[in-house]
Order: C-alpha cells, then structure tokens, then sequence
C-alpha cells in the first residue's frame, strides 16, 4: 500500500534530519507566534483551505508548470480562509522551506501537509512556522493523544484526521477539536464525499469538521455545507485551474454562494 511506501521513506528521512538538526537545535529557532487556524475555519459561511500540492503518487505531476509563490500570491488574492502546504518530498515533491516562502505572503494561517510519524517532526513543523499540522489516524493510531497534546503545548493547531468510524472514534476520545474525513479509501484511492456524510453525524461535542479529497465543483461544497461541515480542503481542482484567475475567482465565489 501506498500509504506504507511514504512512512518507510519518512522514516529515513527523518534519520537524516535528527543528525543534521536535533530538537534542540529546532526549539532554539522557535520565534513566531502561531496564527489562528480554528478562527480562519469556523464562520458563518464554510471555509476553504487552498492547497499547494506540485504531485500526488495517484496523479502523478498535478501542476506541470508549478511555482508555490506565485500559488500564494493568487490565493491571497481570491481570499481563502487557510492554506495547506505539501511538504512531502518523494512522494508530493514538496519541500519544507514552502512554509516560510508561503507565510511571508500570504495573511493567512498556514497548515503543514505532511505524514508525520515521529514527535520530531512536530518540534521541526513549529521551526518551520506552520501554525497548524495534519495528524493522520491510520498512521498515528492510538499515539494521536500524545501527539495531539504534544502539538498543542508548542501552540500549534491540528487536524485529526481520519478515513472510517473506528479511526473516528479513536480521535474523539483523544478529545481533538478539528476533525478531518478524509473521502479517499486508502486501500484502493477510491474518493467518495459521501464518506463526510457516514462519519459527521458521529461527531460529537463542539469540534470543527474538515472535509478532505474529491472535492470537484462549488455544488459539493454546498453539499458538504449542507451536512454542518465547517471547512473544505481542496488541493487538485486547484491545481487544475490555478493559472487562470478568472476560473479560480469563480469557483470560490460560486462555492460562497455569492451570485
């Protein structure tokens, strides 16, 4: 599976980074207050988390012609409410420094999009100045709490996110407050939004809901809005179109409901 293939390569990746910058090199560079990525999702209207994603493994090069600033810039631009940086070198062919480049542009909070696996890499997203992480439940599995609470006393946000109602409930009683369904079966890469429908009505207490994958056209969102969902994450249907303003404009406000 995919999905084993990305945490074997982390994993030496990780090796790597431990020798050439230890935690306690990366606690010593932490300067920047983190922006506020639970208030950028939870309005009236639903959010939009745009992502800067170069590749996928399931759709290869995504944005042939791929320059993460000028990204920024057009998303800033068209004002979304968060954005969401691959930083996944071999598989997304992302890169770390894409934080940093991002946040000097753009006004609003920044979400590292990565697979992590090892506590060092929480220490290392706060370095970065991401101001939230992503935390995947079929990778973390019952070590989400301590990663989750871990996160939180570096004052970084997280997504929890998870694929199916046991990966559901594992994040619900580690009390995470924002909640990502992820539509993408992970076993087959099979996307289907109506996953967010299965899982958000077992979401209990106050959290935010995240809807992650598949995410095509301004009517899903407003299917997906209809359901209480409080933000989408949208990274290839972006991609597609992100060269043509007009198109991406459009989307956002047809998806705002802003005839």
């Amino acid at each position: 599976m995919i999905l084993d293939d990305i945490v074997a390569k982390k994993k030496e990746q990780i090796k790597i980074q431990k020798k050439l910058k230890p935690i306690s090199e990366l606690i010593y560079t932490f300067k920047n207050e983190s922006r506020d990525f639970p208030a950028a999702i939870n309005k009236d209207e639903i959010s939009i988390i745009a992502e800067i994603k170069k590749a996928s493994p399931s759709k290869g090069i995504i944005a042939a012609d791929f320059n993460h600033k000028k990204i920024a810039e057009s998303y800033e631009k068209i004002g979304i409410d968060a954005v969401s940086v691959l930083t996944e070198r071999y598989f997304f062919q992302g890169e770390n420094e894409y934080i940093d480049d991002v946040k000097n542009i753009t006004t609003k909070p920044i979400l590292r999009k990565d697979f992590i696996i090892d506590e060092y890499q929480i220490f290392e997203s706060k370095a970065l100045k991401a101001d939230a992480v992503l935390f995947i439940v079929a990778i973390l599995g019952n070590k989400i709490k301590k990663f989750y609470d871990l996160a939180k006393s570096l004052e970084l946000y997280c997504i929890v996110e998870v694929h199916n109602e046991t990966e559901l409930n594992i994040a619900l009683e580690a009390d995470c407050a924002i909640i990502g369904i992820n539509n993408r079966d992970l076993n087959n890469f099979n996307v289907d939004i109506k996953t967010t429908e299965k899982l958000i009505s077992k979401i209990n207490g106050n959290r935010l809901v995240v809807s992650e994958s598949g995410i095509k056209t301004p009517e899903d969102i407003k299917y997906l809005r209809s359901l209480g969902v409080n933000a989408v994450l949208i990274g290839e249907t972006f991609m597609r179109i992100i060269d043509d303003y007009n198109k991406l404009n459009d989307f956002i406000i047809k998806s705002k409901g802003e005839y």
